[in-house]
């Protein structure tokens, strides 16, 4: 089957696009990706077996990208585009990574008519409102999280089948729109084998932290992310922990928030912020961590999706420690894979890492325990079946 799947960003990176489309060109399907460029890579190109398309853009239509559901702008700049995609790649089914182009893609298939896989990355319409363009102007002012929820609820009864990420993002969505069950289809993410079977280990970063114990957060650094509750933890732990090392692999226009409450709290001796890395670099990381961490602040968005993070985490065999976001309580509870804190207690989420400190026996055990669970039940390998079998049936 000619697939056309659709990504208003940049490819790469995206690790779920890219293990979506990497399964489906592996099943013997002929898998185009239209993307975005702003400059620097190349038109067309392969990709592990994936045919990648991109289309120029540019910063007025990323920004534009914001108001997808409140102004006409971004969706008159983005149907050419698509229109071209379709007809250049004679595409039979159309797979669109999340909602801010999904609308126009919709409409661009009002001439084509063929079927629609809707996947939902994250429900962004709750996202939104942690957004920092959200708390300015203009987009405090023109940008109606109620009216995007709106939207995506219509354009998911529109689609002939919905992904999501989780059990509690599947339960959502239906009890939100009411469509059958059977339209939802279950590709949680989770990691590739070859992210921890076949990687390269950075020996300068093992040495680095070798003499740490570590605490390791992987990822975007929003606020929302709950970083601010594992700085404010520190004072607890650093007097008791004296080798204590928070490593942060990851950045968001909101840092500098995270680096003030750092220098208030005269902790800049005890917290590395790396920066962005590349994925190749995020193995070596994890090995050098002793604990890892996914702090989130709950939200209806982070009850109900799993942070891809935690599972890198697990597939070293680490131990975790997450908030009580509901999908990722349960899990870590269920599997015994670390400890829960309350979200956005600095007390509690110390007096959690302190006690893997000091059993550390038990540390090890979750990690083991973790590393059981993505090896036997959830790499992408494994996860990626119900993918498979969607295509397989449409």
């Amino acid at each position: 089957m000619r697939i056309g799947m659709i990504l208003d960003k940049t490819f790469p990176p995206d690790p779920r696009v890219e293990n979506e489309a990497l399964s489906l060109a592996e099943e013997g399907h002929d898998v185009f990706l239209f993307c975005l460029t702003y400059g620097n890579q190349m038109f067309e190109e392969e990709f592990n077996g994936i045919h990648i398309k991109r289309y120029q853009s540019n910063k007025l239509e990323y920004k534009l990208s914001a108001l997808s559901y409140d102004l006409p702008f971004y969706s008159l700049f983005m149907k050419g585009k698509i229109k071209d995609f379709i007809k250049r790649y004679q595409v039979k089914i159309l797979h669109i990574h999340d909602i801010t182009i999904a609308e126009t893609v919709f409409k661009v298939n009002q001439s084509f008519n063929l079927p629609i896989v809707l996947d939902l990355h994250d429900n962004i319409p709750e996202n939104m409102i942690y957004y920092p363009h959200m708390e300015k102007f203009p987009g405090k002012y023109i940008i109606s999280p109620k009216r995007w929820k709106k939207r995506e609820e219509e354009l998911i009864k529109k689609a002939d089948k919905v992904i999501t990420v989780s059990p509690e993002f599947v339960d959502e969505v239906i009890s939100r729109t009411h469509i059958e069950k059977n339209k939802m289809v279950l590709v949680p993410n989770s990691v590739r084998e070859s992210f921890y079977k076949n990687c390269t280990i950075e020996e300068e970063i093992i040495g680095k932290y070798d003499n740490n114990f570590m605490l390791l957060y992987l990822g975007d650094t929003n606020l929302r992310r709950g970083l601010l509750t594992v700085i404010q933890a520190l004072p607890e732990l650093v007097h008791k922990i004296s080798n204590l090392k928070l490593v942060i692999v990851g950045k968001n226009t909101t840092d500098v928030i995270l680096k003030e409450e750092v220098k208030k709290l005269d902790l800049s001796q005890y917290v590395d912020f790396e920066g962005w890395k590349d994925l190749s670099l995020f193995p070596s990381y994890i090995r050098a961590s002793s604990v890892c961490l996914s702090p989130l602040n709950r939200s209806k968005q982070h009850d109900v999706a799993y942070a891809n993070k935690i599972f890198q985490y697990m597939s070293y065999g680490k131990p975790i420690v997450v908030s009580n976001a509901i999908a990722q309580e349960q899990i870590v509870k269920q599997k015994k894979l670390g400890l829960v804190h309350e979200e956005k207690n600095p007390k509690d989420l110390a007096e959690k890492i302190l006690w893997l400190y000091q059993n550390q026996e038990k540390a090890k055990e979750f990690g083991n325990n973790g590393k059981r669970f993505i090896q036997e039940e959830f790499s992408w390998e494994i996860t990626s079946k119900a993918l498979i079998e969607l295509y397989e049936t449409l």
